[in-house]
């Protein structure tokens, strides 16, 4: 491992090691409240013993890193009231597997201390709503008993690493599963769980995450060079973490599930023919959020940073963390996230400064890859002899009332696990072929009768909470989608236009749904009021524009109703995203304003 320039040295003991920044100033009060915690623990952990309904503005944003964020019910709200606050918390589940134990314990604690419902998210993990700050340790204690987790799902830290969840047991998809958790445990904060442990299960370290021998050798190597941050108890992340919180995901050639391009770091493994891996192409630098008005803050698809050999791929990750832990913007936050890294400086300067400083291994050219497709495995497959899985779509992921209750009597009785999707959607996996018969009867008595035939402008449409939990929310966004869906789908027919198009919504500009990247997209920009974008692609690897700043809601197929109809006339199987795109934004604009 090549040694740090000076520049990098000063920059790392800014991050990790309780000094002063490199130029000598006071860190940011973000900054400076994530080295006062003591590795996340405090003010949180005094706050959990008193009888206050909510935390302190210091202890919540801590608490982000346990998984959680304090909310509120904004339907609830009223004027010289009290807010009744409430907790969101978010599991930490690589590719999104969830066991059974796992998730008959989330439904229970969903149904006794939560507000019933459950949300798979388009991180592949499941949020629960509602929780009073009482009954939080009951809820994570009971969560980390069941083998679960959510340490790091939030914060400014690597989040939820995503893989395909299709359990299947041929090409990379083994390879691509085993290293999204390899990842996950690599860039998991060393003492961070054990103050995680200490705040929700009293300390048990038996429930420490227990990584396998590569990660471990892996591990020891954060104390090297540029990677070290300095920091003897969080070597890789130091007591300052991350700028703002990091993205990664893994998926094997041509299924791009995962929507790789708007990850911080995309994977994509090549295997041999057991199975085996080989390497990985790796993109760097993607990221959705934005703030309105804000043109400093854009949306960006990642680049392609290289192709590295097997024994390298971990050692790479961590390195680029480390790049970005010293070099992201610990200034301003809406500026902090690796995507700004790479516009700034620049690809070139990226590699450069990763091979000078931080990764002694090689990156050679991309490999070849087959054109990416948005998979969602939704149906009937078989993942191996004698085992199915079945995918069920939900739309906006919200499982509740007799649905969720006759879906945990399925997962109950056959003991399946469960795995979820970047799409919103539920697999239920490790079902045995005498068993398929008795599950898609049991599944037609919740109305589930043709699992691989949901309506196709929800297919692929997914949206986030927005109101009345989430406090950035500007405008509805997930109970709104369903008739937005049913007035485009009447529309659609009303032209005689048979064709899907790729939608997501989003109640603002933080781009939880992943918005930038569809065929359209409505995002908040005020109440009832969202910015209209077209023009990505339905595989998922070009931006949308935005064309409409502030469009009423009633007034959404008036707007787009003379580009469908020049879509029609252009016949063939040309996508509505690859229409916008030839069109280009001068015409599409003037069908707008038509």
């Amino acid at each position: 491992m090549s040694q740090p320039s000076v520049d990098a040295t000063k920059s790392s003991q800014g991050a990790g090691s309780g000094k002063l920044d490199m130029e000598g100033i006071p860190l940011p009060k973000a900054e400076q409240r994530k080295r006062d915690s003591l590795f996340l623990k405090e003010p949180l952990l005094t706050e959990l013993g008193n009888d206050l309904p909510n935390f302190s503005e210091d202890a919540l944003q801590i608490l982000k890193f346990h998984g959680s964020y304090q909310q509120d019910d904004r339907d609830k709200r009223e004027k010289g009231k009290d807010k009744q606050w409430q907790m969101m918390l978010r599991l930490r589940s690589p590719g999104g597997r969830i066991p059974t134990a796992l998730f008959l314990a989330m439904n229970d604690l969903a149904d006794r201390l939560g507000d019933g419902t459950l949300r798979a998210t388009t991180r592949q993990a499941f949020q629960m709503h509602g929780v009073p700050k009482a009954d939080l340790k009951e809820v994570i204690g009971t969560i980390v008993r069941n083998l679960g987790s959510t340490l790091a799902a939030c914060g400014d830290i690597n989040r939820n690493v995503m893989a395909p969840a299709a359990p299947f047991d041929k090409g990379g998809y083994p390879a691509a599963r085993q290293l999204a958790d390899e990842i996950a445990d690599l860039l998991s904060p060393e003492s961070a769980e054990g103050s995680y442990l200490d705040l929700w299960v009293d300390g048990d370290l038996s429930y420490r995450i227990k990584a396998g021998r590569k990660v471990n050798a892996v591990r020891k190597r954060q104390f090297e060079g540029a990677v070290f941050s300095g920091d003897q108890q969080e070597p890789l992340y130091g007591d300052t973490y991350l700028p703002r919180k990091f993205k990664v995901a893994v998926t094997v050639p041509g299924d791009n599930s995962v929507d790789l391009l708007t990850q911080d770091i995309g994977l994509v493994v090549f295997t041999d023919s057991n199975g085996g891996l080989r390497g990985c192409n790796v993109y760097v630098g993607g990221g959705m959020g934005r703030t309105h008005n804000k043109e400093e803050t854009f949306a960006r698809i990642a680049e392609p940073l290289g192709y590295v050999a097997a024994d390298q791929v971990l050692d790479l990750v961590q390195s680029i963390l480390a790049l970005q832990r010293d070099h992201g913007d610990r200034r301003l936050r809406r500026h902090a996230r690796m995507k700004y890294l790479l516009h700034d400086r620049g690809i070139q300067w990226f590699r450069q400064e990763l091979m000078r400083a931080y990764f002694s291994g090689d990156l050679k050219p991309l490999r070849s890859e087959p054109k990416p497709k948005l998979n969602d495995y939704l149906g009937w497959h078989r993942h191996r002899a004698g085992m199915w899985f079945v995918g069920i779509p939900l739309l906006c992921g919200r499982l509740e009332g007799a649905f969720k209750q006759g879906l945990s009597k399925i997962v109950e009785t056959y003991q399946l696990e469960i795995r979820l999707t970047p799409n919103q959607d539920l697999l239920l996996c490790n079902i045995g072929t005498p068993q398929r018969a008795s599950i898609r009867t049991a599944l037609e008595e919740l109305g589930i009768n043709t699992p691989d035939m949901p309506a196709p402008l929800a297919r692929h449409a997914i949206a986030c909470p927005a109101l009345p939990t989430c406090g950035l929310a500007i405008t509805e966004s997930e109970r709104t989608l369903p008739s937005v869906l049913e007035r485009l789908d009447s529309q659609l027919q009303r032209l005689e236009i048979d064709k899907p198009v790729l939608i997501r919504m989003t109640g603002c500009p933080n781009g939880c749904a992943r918005p930038y990247m569809a065929e359209l997209a409505l995002v908040g920009s005020g109440v009832n009021q969202y910015q209209l974008w077209l023009g990505g692609s339905a595989n998922l690897q070009r931006l949308a524009k935005p064309y409409i700043q502030k469009l009423p809601l009633d007034q959404l197929e008036a707007a787009i109703e003379p580009l469908l109809l020049s879509w029609k006339e252009a016949g063939g199987r040309r996508t509505l995203g690859d229409h916008v795109q030839k069109l280009g934004d001068q015409a599409v604009s003037e069908l707008l304003n038509a």
